[in-house]
């Protein structure tokens, strides 16, 4: 019988670990499609002290049992560890044929402004909860980032990460939870919208009316007072959209400003977000009224 394998210590060796002649851990191992691999560690359990000048994260059997456990529940760690957030993402937004040319081009944007540089160069696999959420702290503190600002880079980012959980890249959504512990510990609540009433109105029209500053804007605030509706959707009205026999509007699409993957800013027409804007409102007697 061949005597088992020790390390310097003279504990006993795995068949799949051996101590090299520097005195660092490997571990080797075979993946799913049968090709080899290694990984290292200065220490075998977190009991044993680093050599003096290097650096040690986790010991070698804690890395065995990870990477075991991954391989039996189909988790790919090594393409998850070799592979960045931007090249995720850079796939993922590929798939999205659903989203709108407007909200991909703005997710884009966001995405190359606030984090490629940043959390983007970050092997996925060693993204975690408390990464996304001092991610999220620095776009407020030292951004100024405002809810919805968070809302839209959160929106990016969570589908990501669920696309590479379910892509058996990852085991778990780093940035579950996230935004709800900001919410609370930021008391990030969304104020309520609240209508003008007629004596509001009355007040702002009177103001505007007699202001040689906001004058000229009249027939604008006269639409938007008298149909409710979003100031792209106003500004984006042809007219073609009124009909003045039956007294209705029709409104169909919105005229939007934004920047593009060349990075000049366009103006656009495109749809309304959902069905439900697309809609027909009556024209009043004061929109009509020259």
């Amino acid at each position: 019988m061949s005597e088992k394998r020790r390390d310097s210590k003279g504990r006993i060796l795995l068949s799949c670990e051996r101590q090299r002649g520097d005195g660092m851990y490997e571990f080797r191992y075979f993946d799913r499609q049968g090709k080899k691999h290694s990984v290292y560690s200065w220490k075998l359990v977190a009991t044993d002290k680093v050599p003096p000048g290097k650096r040690c994260k986790e010991p070698l059997r804690d890395i065995e049992r990870r990477i075991m456990r991954d391989l039996e529940d189909g988790i790919d760690t090594i393409e998850a560890y070799r592979t960045t957030l931007n090249h995720f993402f850079d796939d993922y937004i590929e798939t999205k044929y659903e989203l709108k040319q407007s909200t991909r081009t703005n997710y884009k944007y966001m995405y190359k402004k606030y984090v490629r540089d940043d959390l983007g160069t970050k092997k996925i696999a060693s993204i975690k909860y408390s990464d996304v959420k001092k991610f999220y702290i620095h776009l407020i503190k030292d951004v100024g980032f405002k809810p919805n600002s968070l809302e839209i880079i959160h929106t990016i980012l969570h589908p990501v990460f669920t696309t590479a959980v379910r892509d058996g890249k990852i085991r778990v959504n780093p940035s579950d939870g996230v935004m709800a512990e900001i919410k609370r510990s930021h008391d990030w609540t969304k104020p309520k919208r609240h209508a003008l009433t007629i004596p509001q109105q009355e007040a702002f029209v009177s103001f505007c009316s007699n202001s040689s500053q906001y004058s000229h804007w009249m027939p604008l605030f006269t639409v938007l007072l008298g149909t409710g509706c979003r100031v792209g959707e106003v500004i984006g009205l042809r007219w073609e959209d009124c009909d003045f026999e039956q007294n209705l509007i029709s409104v169909n699409h919105n005229l939007i400003y934004r920047q593009q993957d060349s990075g000049s800013c366009e103006f656009h027409i495109t749809t309304p977000k959902t069905k439900a804007g697309i809609r027909i409102i009556p024209c009043s007697k004061m929109l009509r009224t020259p």
